[in-house]
């Protein structure tokens, strides 16, 4: 029960208690403290930093309050700090380069991880967009085995999810767990345009007819719609800058991953529900159309879509990426 007559417990009790949150009141050591209780991390209920509480009270933080922007890295930090040390291999997407995970890696090396970010064929500096699936898995395959890396936990977003599997076939034996986030999960045969919805299929297939060099570059409205949905307009133009054509031959091979799934590596799936790039339903999607096919699997869910949160909240998803790859 809320105490009465405190003047700062009563300034911040009605707008905290007004969208949703619970209030535990503690008297420590005779002053009365109040915490808000919120749902974990992983149900963070706050997709824009807009929409948080400018501030809550904890005495473990200097001068006794976060700030709004602050709470939520603060809350994830103070949490990271005992986690079992892990060496992770990240494998990015379509339409992006090892610098998409540049927030994410250094929050995950600043809490005493490992973190490889591989560049493949036909993208980051490499002119060269004639390349073919096998090549961009080569690549891969070629960076953990130059390097030795072993007992790896190898994660794939987006496309890089058809990578990872092609790649563990090849290093299973280095791998300690796969993790894919929000990325494809392909059947033996297909290929990633085999699970994409029609529409979508055929406007990637009238983009790559129209393009000089066999690629697909996404148009801006289709990218803002479906790839960073919960970012403003200011974050959605910055991301498009780093968008380049995406080479289109290994979109539309298909894979004999028959290896894959004889593959007894434990693994993990990491979907974030605000992801609009593939439908829900229907027989599309991520979660549970793709991620049931790795039969025994860890699922870790986040709020979140496909691009914004590397660039507005890297600590979130270096959370969920440890929980999906931790033992």
């Amino acid at each position: 029960m809320a105490p009465n007559g405190v003047p700062h417990v009563d300034r911040v009790r009605e707008p905290l208690e007004r969208i949703g949150h619970k209030l535990i009141y503690i008297d420590l050591r005779g002053s009365l403290c109040m915490y808000p209780y919120r749902p974990e991390i992983y149900q963070f209920p706050y997709s824009d930093y807009r929409f948080m509480p400018y501030k809550y009270y904890s005495p473990n933080s200097e001068g006794g309050w976060y700030w709004r922007h602050d709470a939520l890295e603060s809350d994830i930090s103070n949490r990271m700090h005992k986690q079992q040390r892990l060496t992770f291999v990240l494998v990015h997407g379509s339409w992006a380069d090892a610098h998409f995970w540049d927030g994410i890696a250094a929050v995950l090396r600043r809490n005493g991880h490992a973190v490889y970010t591989p560049e493949y064929a036909g993208h980051g500096e490499d002119p060269n967009k004639n390349v073919t699936h096998a090549m961009i898995t080569k690549s891969v395959v070629d960076f953990i085995t130059k390097l030795d890396l072993r007992d790896i936990v190898l994660v794939g977003h987006s496309f890089g999810g058809s990578v990872v599997q092609k790649a563990a076939e090849q290093v299973s034996d280095r791998i300690k767990r796969l993790v894919f986030w929000d990325a494809f999960v392909l059947k033996d045969g297909q290929s990633v345009a085999d699970e994409l919805p029609p529409q979508m299929k055929q406007g990637f297939e009238q983009l790559r007819a129209s393009s000089k060099d066999d690629t697909i570059m996404l148009p801006f409205p289709l990218f803002r719609d479906l790839f960073v949905n919960t970012a403003t307009l200011e974050e959605a133009k910055r991301m498009y800058a780093g968008v380049t054509p995406e080479p289109a031959k290994p979109l539309f091979e298909k894979l004999d991953l028959k290896v894959f799934y004889s593959l007894p590596t434990p693994k993990g799936y990491v979907y974030f529900y605000q992801d609009n790039v593939l439908p829900q339903g229907e027989g599309f999607g991520w979660h549970p159309h793709m991620s049931s096919r790795l039969g025994q699997f860890r699922l870790i869910v986040g709020d979140g879509d496909h691009f914004t949160d590397t660039l507005t909240r890297p600590a979130m998803v270096a959370q969920k990426i440890y929980e999906a790859g931790r033992d």
